[in-house]
């Protein structure tokens, strides 16, 4: 599988895995490092495509002339956006906030062209969640595969207590695979 003209502006494994899935192999990756609090009273839509648009612009100033592809990944329950846990504690009130509820995951992805076009989709995929019981709780906490992300890992343990998923998989695990093709389709990038 070649490499194909675009930075990947991610470090996630997970996206990587899903771009060689439909043939895409960044030429490089390069994670951005910006700071992605939320600014007071920031919604969701709003905050998803601005940190998403600002991995692009960091990488885009370290790289000129290059295609530079982005994405962030947020679950949501209500207008809350649930950030990284930072230990078990606070997992298990996630996880016992989205028990037997739907929520939201939004990805939004961003790609800068080399000539500094700027092109971006956001997809939200709602998640209908079982009721866990405490042991399923904390059954998932001490698997500790929920380190890194926000939330859970939609392709791990925590599959096996959603009901339904309305709207895109590959999103939820962290890149939206039609819109993403067609980003870089549309410049050039087969």
């Amino acid at each position: 599988m070649a490499n194909k003209d675009f930075i990947l502006a991610s470090g996630s494994p997970q996206r990587r895995a899903l771009l060689a899935q439909i043939g895409f192999v960044p030429k490089q990756i390069a994670p951005a490092n910006i700071d992605e609090h939320t600014k007071e009273n920031e919604h969701p839509l709003p905050y998803i495509r601005r940190i998403a648009r600002a991995k692009a612009l960091a990488v885009a100033k370290m790289y000129p002339n290059e295609n530079i592809l982005s994405a962030d990944t947020i679950i949501v329950s209500g207008q809350t956006i649930i950030q990284k846990s930072p230990d078990d504690e606070t997992q298990t009130k996630v996880l016992r906030m989205l028990s037997g509820h739907t929520h939201r995951v939004i990805t939004s992805v961003c790609l800068i062209a080399k000539d500094g076009h700027i092109s971006q989709k956001t997809v939200t995929t709602k998640i209908v969640m079982k009721h866990l019981t405490e042991e399923e709780i904390e059954t998932y906490i001490k698997s500790g595969e929920w380190h890194g992300v926000a939330g859970y890992k939609i392709e791990g343990l925590l599959a096996g207590y959603v009901k339904k998923i309305i709207g895109s998989y590959t999103s939820v695990v962290g890149l939206p695979l039609y819109e993403t093709k067609n980003l870089l389709n549309g410049v050039g990038i087969y």
